[in-house]
């Protein structure tokens, strides 16, 4: 199968800067047959901003410059990279001490997407059913793993923003990688920030994702759905769809 993407961010309804961040590329680069890429930065005065966006430059340079066929291993040093590069900086300024940023990426090659997550950035797979292939690192998923928080209750939950893992606040930054190898003609993968995630609930970013229309028409959708239900941080969107190797798109 082909991959046909479409991105969008927006700043939301209450923040004065988008620390969001996102990149695809459809074509080859590096080892990678192709790249996504979602970042949701923090830090206060463009701190997040900066955080976000040098990270995913940093890893897609990365990517082209690497030397080898290895998947995993491309985008971990990658991310490692990016990291030291982060705590670099913060270390130097005090403007961008504390600073950090979540990290979800994902590439499609041999029939397997690869994904790696790092906080709370979400990749979803919707078709027959929405599912998340990510696991949060945050504060509220650990009291559910420990069985103090109903699931039902967490997106509403006081501490939903306090995450337990992030790019640039540790000397190494522990990467969680998944693979999925049952995907088929017509799913659609969402990856998003928790400005998506925490205004909608599962099934209606389900039903939006599902309804008619184009991705552009769907990613359009869903930011709008955000902001009306509040649109409380910057929303980032990746939405990629799953052709037939027969489908083109101009």
């Amino acid at each position: 199968m082909q991959v046909h993407s479409y991105s969008i961010t927006d700043i939301g309804k209450q923040r004065q800067l988008n620390q969001d961040y996102v990149f695809t590329s459809e074509v080859a680069m590096g080892p990678l047959s192709n790249l996504f890429i979602v970042a949701d930065g923090m830090g206060g005065h463009k701190a997040g901003e900066y955080a976000s966006k040098c990270t995913v430059e940093t890893i897609i340079e990365d990517i082209n410059a690497y030397q080898g066929p290895a998947v995993i291993r491309a985008l971990t040093e990658a991310i490692q990279h990016a990291n030291t590069k982060i705590r670099q900086v913060a270390s130097c300024d005090s403007n961008y001490q504390g600073m950090g940023t979540t990290l979800v990426v994902a590439t499609y090659q041999d029939d397997v997407l690869y994904v790696g997550n790092v906080g709370d950035s979400r990749l979803y797979i919707i078709g027959d059913g929405i599912r998340q292939v990510t696991t949060d690192h945050s504060l509220v998923e650990e009291m559910i793993r420990m069985g103090g928080l109903d699931r039902s209750r967490a997106r509403t939950h006081p501490d939903k923003n306090i995450i337990t893992r992030a790019i640039g606040v540790v000397d190494v930054v522990d990467v969680d990688f998944f693979e999925v190898e049952d995907l088929k003609e017509g799913d659609i993968i969402l990856m998003c920030s928790d400005g998506l995630s925490n205004m909608l609930e599962d099934d209606e970013i389900e039903k939006i994702v599902n309804a008619r229309g184009t991705l552009e028409e769907k990613a359009d959708q869903l930011v709008a759905a955000a902001n009306r239900n509040g649109g409380k941080d910057n929303i980032a969107v990746i939405l990629i769809e799953m052709l037939s190797d027969e489908v083109i798109h101009d």
